[in-house]
Protein backbone atom coordinates (compact mmCIF):
# COMPACT_ATOMS: atom_id res chain seq x y z
CA UNK A 1 0.00 0.00 0.00
CA UNK A 2 1.46 3.37 -1.02
CA UNK A 3 1.58 6.39 1.26
CA UNK A 4 0.74 9.40 -0.89
CA UNK A 5 1.84 12.94 -0.20
CA UNK A 6 1.48 16.58 -1.16
CA UNK A 7 3.95 18.20 -3.58
CA UNK A 8 5.11 21.55 -2.25
CA UNK A 9 8.24 23.51 -3.12
CA UNK A 10 9.44 20.94 -5.61
CA UNK A 11 9.30 17.87 -3.35
CA UNK A 12 6.89 15.42 -1.79
CA UNK A 13 5.69 16.48 1.65
CA UNK A 14 3.95 14.06 4.00
CA UNK A 15 0.57 15.18 5.23
CA UNK A 16 0.16 16.16 8.87
CA UNK A 17 -3.61 15.80 9.12
CA UNK A 18 -6.32 13.35 8.16
CA UNK A 19 -5.84 10.63 5.56
CA UNK A 20 -8.34 8.86 3.31
CA UNK A 21 -8.11 5.49 1.61
CA UNK A 22 -7.43 5.33 -2.13
CA UNK A 23 -8.87 2.19 -3.75
CA UNK A 24 -7.99 0.04 -6.71
CA UNK A 25 -11.40 -0.26 -8.45
CA UNK A 26 -10.58 -3.62 -10.08
CA UNK A 27 -10.15 -5.38 -6.76
CA UNK A 28 -11.95 -3.10 -4.35
CA UNK A 29 -8.84 -3.19 -2.16
CA UNK A 30 -7.18 -0.20 -0.51
CA UNK A 31 -4.15 0.70 -2.63
CA UNK A 32 -2.92 3.76 -0.74
CA UNK A 33 -3.67 6.56 1.67
CA UNK A 34 -3.88 10.20 0.64
CA UNK A 35 -3.42 13.07 3.08
CA UNK A 36 -6.16 15.67 3.39
CA UNK A 37 -4.49 19.07 3.50
CA UNK A 38 -5.10 21.31 6.44
CA UNK A 39 -5.56 25.07 5.87
CA UNK A 40 -1.97 25.50 7.07
CA UNK A 41 -0.70 23.05 4.43
CA UNK A 42 -2.71 24.79 1.71
CA UNK A 43 -1.26 28.07 2.88
CA UNK A 44 2.27 26.63 2.69
CA UNK A 45 1.66 25.60 -0.93
CA UNK A 46 0.28 29.03 -1.82
CA UNK A 47 3.21 30.78 -0.15
CA UNK A 48 5.66 28.61 -2.09
CA UNK A 49 3.84 29.50 -5.28
CA UNK A 50 3.71 33.20 -4.42
CA UNK A 51 7.43 33.34 -3.66
CA UNK A 52 8.46 31.42 -6.79
CA UNK A 53 6.17 33.26 -9.21
CA UNK A 54 7.98 36.61 -9.72
CA UNK A 55 11.20 34.98 -10.96
CA UNK A 56 9.21 32.63 -13.19
CA UNK A 57 7.24 35.56 -14.63
CA UNK A 58 10.53 37.32 -15.34
CA UNK A 59 11.71 34.31 -17.34
CA UNK A 60 11.04 35.04 -20.98
CA UNK A 61 8.24 33.02 -22.63
CA UNK A 62 10.59 31.16 -24.94
CA UNK A 63 12.58 29.77 -22.03
CA UNK A 64 9.34 28.82 -20.28
CA UNK A 65 8.30 26.99 -23.44
CA UNK A 66 11.53 24.99 -23.41
CA UNK A 67 10.54 23.53 -20.04
CA UNK A 68 7.36 22.25 -21.66
CA UNK A 69 9.32 20.73 -24.53
CA UNK A 70 11.44 18.79 -22.05
CA UNK A 71 8.35 17.81 -20.06
CA UNK A 72 6.74 16.41 -23.22
CA UNK A 73 9.84 14.32 -23.82
CA UNK A 74 9.80 12.96 -20.26
CA UNK A 75 6.06 12.26 -20.25
CA UNK A 76 6.31 10.43 -23.58
CA UNK A 77 9.17 8.33 -22.17
CA UNK A 78 7.02 7.36 -19.17
CA UNK A 79 3.72 7.00 -21.03
CA UNK A 80 3.35 3.27 -20.37
CA UNK A 81 4.02 3.61 -16.65
CA UNK A 82 1.80 6.68 -16.29
CA UNK A 83 -1.08 5.02 -18.13
CA UNK A 84 -0.84 1.91 -15.94
CA UNK A 85 -0.81 3.96 -12.73
CA UNK A 86 -3.77 5.97 -13.95
CA UNK A 87 -5.77 2.93 -15.05
CA UNK A 88 -5.21 0.99 -11.84
CA UNK A 89 -6.25 3.91 -9.65
CA UNK A 90 -9.16 5.17 -11.76
CA UNK A 91 -10.53 1.96 -13.31
CA UNK A 92 -10.52 2.99 -16.97
CA UNK A 93 -8.65 0.77 -19.40
CA UNK A 94 -4.96 1.36 -20.06
CA UNK A 95 -5.78 2.33 -23.66
CA UNK A 96 -8.27 4.91 -22.40
CA UNK A 97 -5.74 6.13 -19.83
CA UNK A 98 -3.30 6.75 -22.68
CA UNK A 99 -5.96 8.92 -24.33
CA UNK A 100 -6.44 10.79 -21.04
CA UNK A 101 -2.72 11.56 -20.93
CA UNK A 102 -2.44 12.35 -24.64
CA UNK A 103 -5.25 14.91 -24.60
CA UNK A 104 -3.52 16.65 -21.71
CA UNK A 105 -0.14 16.59 -23.44
CA UNK A 106 -1.70 18.11 -26.57
CA UNK A 107 -2.56 21.21 -24.51
CA UNK A 108 1.04 21.30 -23.27
CA UNK A 109 2.12 21.18 -26.93
CA UNK A 110 -0.15 24.14 -27.66
CA UNK A 111 1.41 26.05 -24.75
CA UNK A 112 4.84 25.73 -26.36
CA UNK A 113 3.51 28.54 -28.55
CA UNK A 114 3.38 30.89 -25.54
CA UNK A 115 5.87 33.39 -27.05
CA UNK A 116 3.39 34.01 -29.87
CA UNK A 117 0.21 33.69 -27.80
CA UNK A 118 1.42 36.22 -25.23
CA UNK A 119 2.43 38.87 -27.73
CA UNK A 120 0.94 42.31 -27.29
CA UNK A 121 -0.03 44.96 -29.82
CA UNK A 122 1.69 48.19 -30.85
CA UNK A 123 0.41 51.26 -32.65
CA UNK A 124 2.95 53.81 -33.80
CA UNK A 125 1.79 57.46 -33.83
CA UNK A 126 -1.64 56.76 -32.38
CA UNK A 127 -1.70 60.52 -31.83
CA UNK A 128 0.75 63.39 -32.35
CA UNK A 129 3.99 61.89 -31.07
CA UNK A 130 2.02 59.28 -29.11
CA UNK A 131 2.55 55.50 -29.22
CA UNK A 132 0.15 52.96 -27.73
CA UNK A 133 0.94 49.37 -26.91
CA UNK A 134 -0.46 46.51 -24.85
CA UNK A 135 1.10 43.65 -22.93
CA UNK A 136 -0.20 40.48 -21.30
CA UNK A 137 0.97 39.94 -17.73
CA UNK A 138 0.41 36.99 -15.39
CA UNK A 139 -2.10 37.10 -12.55
CA UNK A 140 0.24 35.68 -9.90
CA UNK A 141 -0.90 32.46 -8.21
CA UNK A 142 -3.57 30.40 -9.97
CA UNK A 143 -5.33 27.34 -8.54
CA UNK A 144 -7.19 24.41 -10.05
CA UNK A 145 -9.65 21.89 -8.58
CA UNK A 146 -9.99 18.80 -10.75
CA UNK A 147 -12.31 15.74 -10.85
CA UNK A 148 -11.56 12.04 -10.65
CA UNK A 149 -12.56 11.11 -14.19
CA UNK A 150 -9.58 12.68 -16.00
CA UNK A 151 -6.70 12.72 -13.49
CA UNK A 152 -4.11 13.67 -16.14
CA UNK A 153 -5.96 15.58 -18.84
CA UNK A 154 -7.79 18.20 -16.80
CA UNK A 155 -4.88 19.03 -14.45
CA UNK A 156 -2.73 19.63 -17.54
CA UNK A 157 -5.51 21.63 -19.23
CA UNK A 158 -5.45 24.00 -16.27
CA UNK A 159 -1.83 24.06 -15.15
CA UNK A 160 -0.01 24.21 -18.49
CA UNK A 161 -1.58 27.46 -19.78
CA UNK A 162 -1.35 29.05 -16.33
CA UNK A 163 2.35 28.25 -16.00
CA UNK A 164 3.09 29.17 -19.64
CA UNK A 165 1.64 32.61 -18.93
CA UNK A 166 4.10 33.15 -16.08
CA UNK A 167 1.85 32.22 -13.15
CA UNK A 168 2.56 29.73 -10.39
CA UNK A 169 -0.05 27.02 -9.91
CA UNK A 170 -1.59 25.12 -7.01
CA UNK A 171 -3.49 21.97 -7.96
CA UNK A 172 -6.08 20.26 -5.77
CA UNK A 173 -6.73 16.96 -7.58
CA UNK A 174 -9.41 14.43 -6.74
CA UNK A 175 -8.59 12.50 -3.60
CA UNK A 176 -9.83 9.33 -5.34
CA UNK A 177 -6.94 9.07 -7.84
CA UNK A 178 -4.13 11.50 -6.95
CA UNK A 179 -1.07 9.49 -7.99
CA UNK A 180 -0.89 10.62 -11.63
CA UNK A 181 -1.04 14.38 -10.88
CA UNK A 182 1.72 13.94 -8.31
CA UNK A 183 3.94 12.17 -10.83
CA UNK A 184 3.25 14.83 -13.48
CA UNK A 185 4.34 17.52 -11.00
CA UNK A 186 7.60 15.64 -10.41
CA UNK A 187 8.21 15.42 -14.15
CA UNK A 188 7.69 19.19 -14.44
CA UNK A 189 10.49 19.73 -11.94
CA UNK A 190 12.70 17.23 -13.76
CA UNK A 191 12.01 19.18 -16.97
CA UNK A 192 13.41 22.34 -15.41
CA UNK A 193 10.43 24.05 -13.79
CA UNK A 194 11.63 25.93 -10.70
CA UNK A 195 10.45 24.51 -7.37
CA UNK A 196 7.28 26.17 -6.11
CA UNK A 197 5.88 27.04 -9.52
CA UNK A 198 3.72 23.88 -9.55
CA UNK A 199 2.38 22.60 -6.21
CA UNK A 200 -0.11 19.82 -5.49
CA UNK A 201 -2.23 19.57 -2.34
CA UNK A 202 -4.55 16.65 -1.78
CA UNK A 203 -7.72 17.35 0.11
CA UNK A 204 -11.47 17.77 0.29
CA UNK A 205 -13.81 20.71 0.94
CA UNK A 206 -11.56 22.08 3.68
CA UNK A 207 -8.69 22.43 1.20
CA UNK A 208 -10.98 23.83 -1.50
CA UNK A 209 -12.33 26.50 0.84
CA UNK A 210 -8.81 27.41 1.92
CA UNK A 211 -7.88 28.05 -1.73
CA UNK A 212 -11.07 30.00 -2.36
CA UNK A 213 -10.49 32.26 0.65
CA UNK A 214 -6.74 32.79 0.22
CA UNK A 215 -5.96 36.35 -0.82
CA UNK A 216 -2.81 35.33 -2.71
CA UNK A 217 -4.79 33.06 -5.06
CA UNK A 218 -5.91 35.23 -7.97
CA UNK A 219 -7.83 32.71 -10.09
CA UNK A 220 -9.73 29.46 -9.66
CA UNK A 221 -10.49 26.81 -12.28
CA UNK A 222 -12.88 23.98 -11.43
CA UNK A 223 -14.43 20.91 -13.07
CA UNK A 224 -17.05 18.81 -11.29
CA UNK A 225 -20.78 18.77 -10.57
CA UNK A 226 -22.87 21.86 -11.35
CA UNK A 227 -23.89 22.27 -7.73
CA UNK A 228 -20.29 22.49 -6.57
CA UNK A 229 -19.25 24.49 -9.66
CA UNK A 230 -21.81 27.14 -8.76
CA UNK A 231 -20.62 27.16 -5.15
CA UNK A 232 -16.96 27.51 -6.15
CA UNK A 233 -17.78 30.23 -8.69
CA UNK A 234 -19.84 32.27 -6.23
CA UNK A 235 -17.30 32.02 -3.41
CA UNK A 236 -14.37 32.78 -5.69
CA UNK A 237 -16.11 35.81 -7.15
CA UNK A 238 -17.05 37.02 -3.68
CA UNK A 239 -13.32 37.14 -2.92
CA UNK A 240 -12.56 39.01 -6.13
CA UNK A 241 -10.98 36.07 -7.94
CA UNK A 242 -11.20 35.28 -11.61
CA UNK A 243 -13.10 31.99 -11.98
CA UNK A 244 -13.99 29.43 -14.64
CA UNK A 245 -16.11 26.55 -13.32
CA UNK A 246 -17.45 23.67 -15.39
CA UNK A 247 -20.29 21.45 -14.22
CA UNK A 248 -22.51 18.56 -15.18
CA UNK A 249 -23.72 17.40 -18.58
CA UNK A 250 -26.50 15.46 -20.26
CA UNK A 251 -25.22 15.01 -23.78
CA UNK A 252 -27.71 14.05 -26.50
CA UNK A 253 -27.09 12.34 -29.82
CA UNK A 254 -29.79 13.06 -32.39
CA UNK A 255 -30.14 10.33 -35.03
CA UNK A 256 -31.88 11.51 -38.19
CA UNK A 257 -33.81 9.12 -40.49
CA UNK A 258 -31.12 9.38 -43.18
CA UNK A 259 -28.21 8.58 -40.81
CA UNK A 260 -25.87 5.68 -41.50
CA UNK A 261 -27.28 3.49 -38.74
CA UNK A 262 -24.24 1.25 -38.46
CA UNK A 263 -21.99 4.26 -38.01
CA UNK A 264 -24.41 5.85 -35.54
CA UNK A 265 -24.64 2.72 -33.38
CA UNK A 266 -20.86 2.31 -33.32
CA UNK A 267 -20.50 5.92 -32.24
CA UNK A 268 -23.27 5.66 -29.65
CA UNK A 269 -21.89 2.53 -28.01
CA UNK A 270 -18.36 3.92 -27.77
CA UNK A 271 -19.41 7.37 -26.58
CA UNK A 272 -22.06 6.08 -24.20
CA UNK A 273 -20.16 3.28 -22.50
CA UNK A 274 -16.48 4.16 -22.88
CA UNK A 275 -14.78 4.69 -19.51
CA UNK A 276 -17.96 3.22 -17.94
CA UNK A 277 -19.77 6.46 -18.83
CA UNK A 278 -17.63 8.47 -16.42
CA UNK A 279 -16.98 11.30 -18.89
CA UNK A 280 -18.48 14.78 -18.98
CA UNK A 281 -18.67 14.39 -22.77
CA UNK A 282 -20.25 10.91 -22.71
CA UNK A 283 -23.41 10.48 -24.74
CA UNK A 284 -26.10 9.57 -22.22
CA UNK A 285 -29.23 10.25 -24.32
CA UNK A 286 -29.98 8.87 -27.79
CA UNK A 287 -32.70 10.77 -29.68
CA UNK A 288 -33.96 8.90 -32.77
CA UNK A 289 -36.18 11.03 -35.02
CA UNK A 290 -39.23 9.11 -36.24
CA UNK A 291 -40.59 5.71 -35.25
CA UNK A 292 -38.88 3.89 -38.11
CA UNK A 293 -35.51 5.37 -37.05
CA UNK A 294 -36.13 4.30 -33.46
CA UNK A 295 -36.95 0.75 -34.51
CA UNK A 296 -33.82 0.44 -36.65
CA UNK A 297 -31.72 1.91 -33.86
CA UNK A 298 -33.01 -0.46 -31.18
CA UNK A 299 -32.64 -3.53 -33.42
CA UNK A 300 -28.91 -2.86 -33.67
CA UNK A 301 -28.28 -1.19 -30.32
CA UNK A 302 -29.70 -3.80 -27.93
CA UNK A 303 -27.43 -6.68 -29.01
CA UNK A 304 -24.42 -4.36 -29.05
CA UNK A 305 -25.02 -3.31 -25.44
CA UNK A 306 -25.65 -6.92 -24.41
CA UNK A 307 -22.31 -7.96 -25.90
CA UNK A 308 -20.16 -5.26 -24.27
CA UNK A 309 -17.05 -6.72 -22.67
CA UNK A 310 -16.52 -5.51 -19.14
CA UNK A 311 -13.06 -6.37 -17.91
CA UNK A 312 -10.00 -5.47 -15.90
CA UNK A 313 -8.40 -2.09 -16.49
CA UNK A 314 -5.31 -3.94 -17.64
CA UNK A 315 -7.21 -6.14 -20.13
CA UNK A 316 -6.52 -4.79 -23.65
CA UNK A 317 -9.66 -6.48 -24.99
CA UNK A 318 -12.05 -4.88 -22.45
CA UNK A 319 -14.51 -2.24 -23.64
CA UNK A 320 -14.55 -0.64 -20.22
CA UNK A 321 -13.50 -1.42 -16.66
CA UNK A 322 -14.92 -0.78 -13.20
CA UNK A 323 -16.37 2.42 -11.79
CA UNK A 324 -14.29 4.65 -9.54
CA UNK A 325 -15.70 3.63 -6.14
CA UNK A 326 -18.15 1.44 -4.27
CA UNK A 327 -20.22 4.51 -3.37
CA UNK A 328 -20.44 5.63 -6.98
CA UNK A 329 -21.40 2.13 -8.11
CA UNK A 330 -24.25 2.16 -5.57
CA UNK A 331 -25.34 5.60 -6.82
CA UNK A 332 -25.52 4.46 -10.45
CA UNK A 333 -27.40 1.30 -9.44
CA UNK A 334 -29.89 3.47 -7.57
CA UNK A 335 -30.48 5.54 -10.71
CA UNK A 336 -31.22 2.38 -12.70
CA UNK A 337 -33.74 1.29 -10.07
CA UNK A 338 -35.27 4.77 -10.18
CA UNK A 339 -35.63 4.58 -13.97
CA UNK A 340 -37.57 1.32 -13.65
CA UNK A 341 -39.74 2.90 -10.96
CA UNK A 342 -40.39 5.91 -13.20
CA UNK A 343 -41.70 3.67 -15.98
CA UNK A 344 -38.81 3.56 -18.45
CA UNK A 345 -38.22 0.22 -20.17
CA UNK A 346 -34.95 -1.37 -19.04
CA UNK A 347 -33.97 -3.43 -22.07
CA UNK A 348 -30.46 -4.29 -20.89
CA UNK A 349 -29.73 -4.55 -17.16
CA UNK A 350 -26.07 -4.52 -16.19
CA UNK A 351 -26.63 -4.46 -12.45
CA UNK A 352 -25.18 -7.29 -10.47
CA UNK A 353 -22.32 -7.93 -12.87
CA UNK A 354 -19.43 -9.68 -11.13
CA UNK A 355 -15.96 -10.29 -12.52
CA UNK A 356 -14.76 -13.80 -11.74
CA UNK A 357 -11.91 -13.61 -9.29
CA UNK A 358 -12.58 -9.89 -8.73
CA UNK A 359 -15.95 -10.07 -7.02
CA UNK A 360 -15.13 -7.13 -4.74
CA UNK A 361 -14.32 -4.86 -7.69
CA UNK A 362 -16.62 -1.96 -8.59
CA UNK A 363 -17.93 -3.49 -11.81
CA UNK A 364 -21.22 -2.88 -13.58
CA UNK A 365 -22.48 -3.94 -16.98
CA UNK A 366 -24.03 -1.66 -19.55
CA UNK A 367 -27.64 -0.56 -19.00
CA UNK A 368 -30.04 0.56 -21.73
CA UNK A 369 -33.39 2.30 -21.20
CA UNK A 370 -36.02 2.85 -23.89
CA UNK A 371 -39.13 5.05 -23.84
CA UNK A 372 -37.57 7.54 -21.46
CA UNK A 373 -39.46 10.84 -21.14
CA UNK A 374 -38.18 14.33 -20.29
CA UNK A 375 -40.04 14.35 -16.98
CA UNK A 376 -37.97 11.42 -15.61
CA UNK A 377 -35.07 12.07 -13.28
CA UNK A 378 -32.90 9.58 -15.20
CA UNK A 379 -33.26 12.00 -18.12
CA UNK A 380 -32.91 15.27 -16.22
CA UNK A 381 -29.96 14.35 -14.00
CA UNK A 382 -26.39 13.35 -14.75
CA UNK A 383 -25.90 9.66 -13.86
CA UNK A 384 -22.19 9.40 -14.79
CA UNK A 385 -22.22 5.68 -15.39
CA UNK A 386 -22.74 3.07 -18.14
CA UNK A 387 -26.41 3.95 -18.57
CA UNK A 388 -27.89 5.08 -21.89
CA UNK A 389 -31.42 6.46 -22.25
CA UNK A 390 -33.40 6.52 -25.51
CA UNK A 391 -35.91 9.35 -25.90
CA UNK A 392 -38.01 8.95 -29.02
CA UNK A 393 -39.12 12.01 -31.02
CA UNK A 394 -41.39 12.40 -34.04
CA UNK A 395 -39.65 15.22 -35.91
CA UNK A 396 -36.42 17.19 -36.20
CA UNK A 397 -37.82 20.30 -34.48
CA UNK A 398 -38.99 18.21 -31.55
CA UNK A 399 -35.51 16.72 -31.18
CA UNK A 400 -33.90 20.16 -31.36
CA UNK A 401 -36.33 21.52 -28.77
CA UNK A 402 -35.60 18.57 -26.47
CA UNK A 403 -31.89 19.37 -26.46
CA UNK A 404 -32.45 23.10 -26.02
CA UNK A 405 -34.84 22.72 -23.11
CA UNK A 406 -32.41 20.73 -20.96
CA UNK A 407 -30.70 22.67 -18.20
CA UNK A 408 -27.26 21.39 -19.23
CA UNK A 409 -25.58 22.37 -22.47
CA UNK A 410 -22.17 20.76 -22.55
CA UNK A 411 -21.98 18.63 -25.71
CA UNK A 412 -24.34 17.33 -28.39
CA UNK A 413 -24.10 15.36 -31.62
CA UNK A 414 -26.23 14.88 -34.72
CA UNK A 415 -25.87 11.97 -37.14
CA UNK A 416 -27.19 12.66 -40.62
CA UNK A 417 -26.25 12.68 -44.31
CA UNK A 418 -28.16 15.93 -44.85
CA UNK A 419 -25.83 18.93 -44.93
CA UNK A 420 -28.69 21.42 -44.56
CA UNK A 421 -29.98 19.69 -41.43
CA UNK A 422 -26.49 19.48 -39.95
CA UNK A 423 -25.78 23.14 -40.66
CA UNK A 424 -29.10 24.26 -39.22
CA UNK A 425 -28.60 22.13 -36.11
CA UNK A 426 -25.05 23.39 -35.48
CA UNK A 427 -26.24 26.99 -35.85
CA UNK A 428 -29.37 26.82 -33.71
CA UNK A 429 -28.70 24.30 -30.93
CA UNK A 430 -28.09 25.87 -27.52
CA UNK A 431 -25.07 23.79 -26.56
CA UNK A 432 -21.41 24.78 -26.29
CA UNK A 433 -19.80 21.91 -28.25
CA UNK A 434 -21.44 20.30 -31.28
CA UNK A 435 -20.51 17.17 -33.22
CA UNK A 436 -21.71 16.44 -36.75
CA UNK A 437 -21.31 12.69 -37.24
CA UNK A 438 -18.82 12.95 -34.38
CA UNK A 439 -20.07 11.50 -31.07
CA UNK A 440 -17.68 13.19 -28.62
CA UNK A 441 -17.00 16.68 -29.99
CA UNK A 442 -14.13 17.56 -27.66
CA UNK A 443 -12.26 20.34 -29.48
CA UNK A 444 -8.57 20.09 -30.25
CA UNK A 445 -6.12 21.95 -28.03
CA UNK A 446 -6.02 25.10 -30.15
CA UNK A 447 -9.80 25.58 -29.90
CA UNK A 448 -11.55 26.09 -26.58
CA UNK A 449 -13.54 23.62 -24.49
CA UNK A 450 -16.66 24.68 -22.61
CA UNK A 451 -20.39 24.19 -22.29
CA UNK A 452 -23.38 26.49 -21.93
CA UNK A 453 -26.21 26.94 -19.45
CA UNK A 454 -25.66 25.15 -16.14
CA UNK A 455 -22.71 23.23 -17.56
CA UNK A 456 -20.44 26.25 -17.14
CA UNK A 457 -20.00 29.28 -14.90
CA UNK A 458 -17.72 32.06 -16.10
CA UNK A 459 -16.98 33.82 -19.37
CA UNK A 460 -13.90 32.01 -20.68
CA UNK A 461 -13.40 28.37 -21.70
CA UNK A 462 -10.58 25.89 -21.09
CA UNK A 463 -7.47 25.68 -23.30
CA UNK A 464 -7.04 27.40 -26.66
CA UNK A 465 -6.88 31.19 -26.82
CA UNK A 466 -9.35 31.56 -23.94
CA UNK A 467 -6.88 29.96 -21.52
CA UNK A 468 -4.26 32.61 -22.29
CA UNK A 469 -6.89 35.32 -21.78
CA UNK A 470 -8.03 33.76 -18.51
CA UNK A 471 -4.55 33.45 -17.01
CA UNK A 472 -3.34 36.95 -17.95
CA UNK A 473 -4.39 40.53 -17.45
CA UNK A 474 -3.93 43.10 -20.20
CA UNK A 475 -2.06 46.32 -19.58
CA UNK A 476 -2.24 49.12 -22.16
CA UNK A 477 0.45 51.82 -22.22
CA UNK A 478 0.10 55.19 -23.94
CA UNK A 479 3.46 57.00 -24.19
CA UNK A 480 4.66 60.36 -25.43
CA UNK A 481 8.17 61.76 -25.41
CA UNK A 482 8.05 65.57 -25.06
CA UNK A 483 9.63 67.52 -27.91
CA UNK A 484 10.29 70.55 -25.77
CA UNK A 485 7.31 72.50 -27.11
CA UNK A 486 5.17 73.84 -24.29
CA UNK A 487 1.47 73.51 -25.09
CA UNK A 488 -0.01 74.37 -21.70
CA UNK A 489 -2.52 72.41 -19.66
CA UNK A 490 -5.50 70.81 -21.39
CA UNK A 491 -8.79 70.29 -19.57
CA UNK A 492 -10.49 68.41 -22.42
CA UNK A 493 -10.62 64.61 -22.48
CA UNK A 494 -8.23 63.22 -25.12
CA UNK A 495 -9.90 62.06 -28.34
CA UNK A 496 -8.92 60.78 -31.77
CA UNK A 497 -9.67 64.16 -33.33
Amino acid sequence: MSELAHFIGGRRVQGAGRHVDVYEPMTGAVAGRAPMATPAEVRAAVENARDAQPAWAATNPQRRARVFLKFLELASREMDELATILAREHGKTVADARGDLQRGLEVVEFCVGAPYLLRGGFTDSAGPGIDTYSMRQPLGVAAGITPFNFPAMIPLWMSAPAIACGNAFVLKPSERDPSTPLRLAELMIEAGLPPGVFNVVNGDKEAVDALLDDGDVKSIAFVGSSQIAEYVYARACAHGKRAQCFGAAKNHMVIMPDADMGQAVDALVGAGYGSAGERCMAISVAVPVGEATAQKLMEQLVPRVESLKIGLSTDPSADFGPLISKAHLARVNDYVALGVEEGAKLLVDGRGFKMQGYEEGFFMGGCLFDEVTPRMRIYREEIFGPVLSVVRTNAYEEALGLVDSHEYGNGVAIFTRDGDAARDFASRVQVGMVGVNVPIPTPLAYYTFGGWKRSAFGDLNQHGDDAFRFYTKTKTVTSRWPSGVKEGASFVIPTMS
